[in-house]
């Protein structure tokens, strides 16, 4: 499994994050992965074999080859029907918004064709040059160039939710909304709104996934820790706290994560980028 993860252009980092690529040789024994929400908007293009994505036990769905995944809640578990090409550029949490003006309620859970979004003429010629490029150069070339076009003017809708997501970021996500704003009931509901539209999810919910990303990464880091000092560290409230936000995340306890190979993908996406 080779992942990579790439700086965006210095005009593009104030809404993505990185870009990153993925690719996974064909198995005989494809395995199952879960993917862990983190908060983050992805565009994708899939140039290798179909992937499929469980909407439960034994149903699935083939995920588009150009897609937007919104916000994810609950974990989803995808699965290769063979060789794994991906590109993807990763947008932060209010980064989509900048570049389209969907409802980010509306992509949450599910992935989206880009050719949905953008138009048939536009999304089948982005995934062809994209598919034809040398390597992952021209490929952020292509992309950016994209997103350039798509680009728009700072609002103060933008200004707002990134105020409120650079906060619960500096805090971990462990910072109350009711504090952001001064506890100003019209400045939070007008946020809570502007924030379901631009980020998909409500503030709350992101606070959550920011504190979870940071006890994975704690997790992750190869330090010895126990699960008390991790919950210290990543400000939740106890241990007991700490296991019953993971376990609604992950499904799983944080030992349980840490043994599972169909965590590998996502264990490998929560690694520093």
């Amino acid at each position: 499994m080779e992942y990579y993860t790439y700086l965006p252009h210095k005009d593009l980092r104030s809404f993505v994050k990185c870009y990153w690529t993925l690719k996974v040789p064909k198995s005989s024994t494809p395995l199952k992965q879960k993917i862990v929400p983190d908060g983050c908007i992805e565009l994708a293009f899939l140039f290798g074999d179909s992937i499929k994505r469980y909407t439960n036990y034994s149903d699935f769905v083939f995920q588009p080859k150009a897609m937007v995944i919104g916000q994810i809640t609950k974990p989803f578990e995808i699965e290769p029907t063979g060789i794994v090409d991906s590109f993807a550029v990763r947008f932060y949490p209010y980064g989509f918004s900048m570049i389209h003006s969907v409802p980010m309620e509306q992509l949450a859970n599910t992935e989206t064709d880009i050719s949905i979004l953008f138009g048939n003429k536009v999304g089948e010629k982005l995934y062809l040059e994209l598919s034809n490029a040398n390597d992952t150069k021209e490929r952020i070339r292509i992309i950016e160039l994209f997103l350039f076009s798509q680009l728009k003017n700072e609002s103060n809708q933008k200004r707002v939710v990134e105020k409120t997501w650079e906060t619960l970021f500096k805090e971990k996500g462990s910072k109350s909304v009711l504090s952001i704003w001064n506890h100003d009931p019209k400045k939070i509901r007008e946020m809570e709104r502007k924030f379901l539209k631009q980020v998909g999810i409500s503030p709350k919910q992101l606070g959550k996934m920011i504190r979870l990303q940071t006890a994975i990464e704690l997790m992750l880091s190869g330090e010895e820790k126990s699960l008390t000092q991790i919950a210290y560290e990543s400000d939740y409230y106890d241990q007991s706290h700490f296991i019953k936000d993971f376990q609604k995340f992950t499904g799983e306890s944080p030992k349980q994560f840490l043994q599972n190979q169909n965590f590998q993908l996502s264990n490998i996406f929560y690694q520093k980028d």
